[in-house]
């Protein structure tokens, strides 16, 4: 009955982020938002809802290794195996501005979270873990982040007043309607999520943390993949790349800060090696981004494969 139920509760999640995003998408369109921005924030946010649901919930239910290594899976899964993907559908234009801000503070985040995370190394503490405290610095730099998202909207809204962008035909309303109809079926979904696969995972004596940078993670960054790969298949590089961007940079800051303010959350010291992974392919994405302004197909099959060669690496190390 878990397994059924954890399917249930994966499909809720892909749904309700669909219809998230689809009525996200049209009030940002509405409001005359560029692409970019749509991407770094209302369908970055959006498709980012499921980790949220299930971070949160897992650290009201205690369960912490899934809270933290959803988090951690997530990030490493959009960046290797979902850039990966949607490269080798179409090669990613990335632009200059994303290359020169967006990107350098994901790597910033990630960053952070790696020298929060190290009380033992860095503080002499007995243990690792995010405190209340660091949730809270957290929550500081995803404001420093929104406000900026905020005034490069406001800059741009004005720059494209005249000519503006399409309305969404079925008009505001329907388009809330969609969003809170989403956002209801995300809720829901993240908490049978949540507790099926903590049963499943004690029923097969794997840990919290390996479910949760596994199945759980490539569980609810299912909606990035189908985003970034719909936007890549219609040459919207803009939105397939900053759905990748901003979903980093909001399970960090924000669902990390926010789930560490519900809990103080221990951090099991075999999760460093993923800690490190993660800020490793963030660099890396900087990197191929930087030299052409591009991602291409032989870049994707680089992450792609990579990311096949780290499932099984985890896989036996349990």
């Amino acid at each position: 009955m878990a397994y059924i139920l954890l399917i249930v509760g994966f499909v809720l999640l892909i749904k309700g982020a669909d219809y998230f995003v689809e009525g996200a998408s049209g009030i940002a369109r509405a409001l005359r938002i560029p692409p970019i921005l749509i991407g770094l924030t209302i369908v970055a946010f959006g498709t980012s809802s499921p980790e949220a649901a299930v971070s949160i919930g897992a650290a009201i239910r205690g369960n912490n290794g899934i809270a933290l290594g959803n988090v951690i899976g997530s990030n490493i899964f959009n960046i290797s195996f979902v850039i990966g993907i949607t490269a080798l559908l179409n090669p990613l234009q990335v632009e200059r501005e994303t290359v020169k801000k967006e990107i350098p503070f994901t790597l910033l985040s990630s960053i952070l979270l790696l020298i929060l995370i190290g009380d033992v190394m860095l503080q002499g503490y007995l243990a690792n873990e995010i405190t209340r405290a660091d949730g809270l610095v957290f929550l500081a730099f995803f404001s420093i982040f929104m406000f900026y998202l905020l005034e490069v909207a406001l800059h741009s809204r004005e720059k494209n007043s005249e000519e503006g962008l399409e309305v969404t035909k079925g008009g505001i309303v329907k388009q809330i309607v969609f969003s809170v109809a989403g956002l209801v079926a995300i809720i829901f979904g993240g908490e049978v999520v949540v507790r099926n696969s903590t049963l499943i995972a004690k029923q097969f004596g794997m840990s919290e943390t390996l479910i949760g940078l596994t199945i759980v993670s490539i569980g609810t960054s299912l909606p990035e993949l189908i985003t970034s790969v719909v936007a890549a298949m219609k040459k919207q590089s803009e939105i397939a790349v900053g759905n990748i961007v901003g979903s980093n940079i909001f399970n960090i800051l924000f669902i990390l800060g926010t789930s560490s303010l519900i809990t103080t959350i221990p951090v099991e010291p075999k999760l460093f090696f993923d800690m490190i992974l993660m800020v490793g392919y963030t660099l890396l994405l900087l990197i191929f981004s930087r030299t052409h302004h591009k991602i291409t197909k032989a870049e994707g099959v680089i992450l792609l494969l990579s990311y096949i060669a780290y499932v099984a690496f985890i896989i036996m190390r349990k």
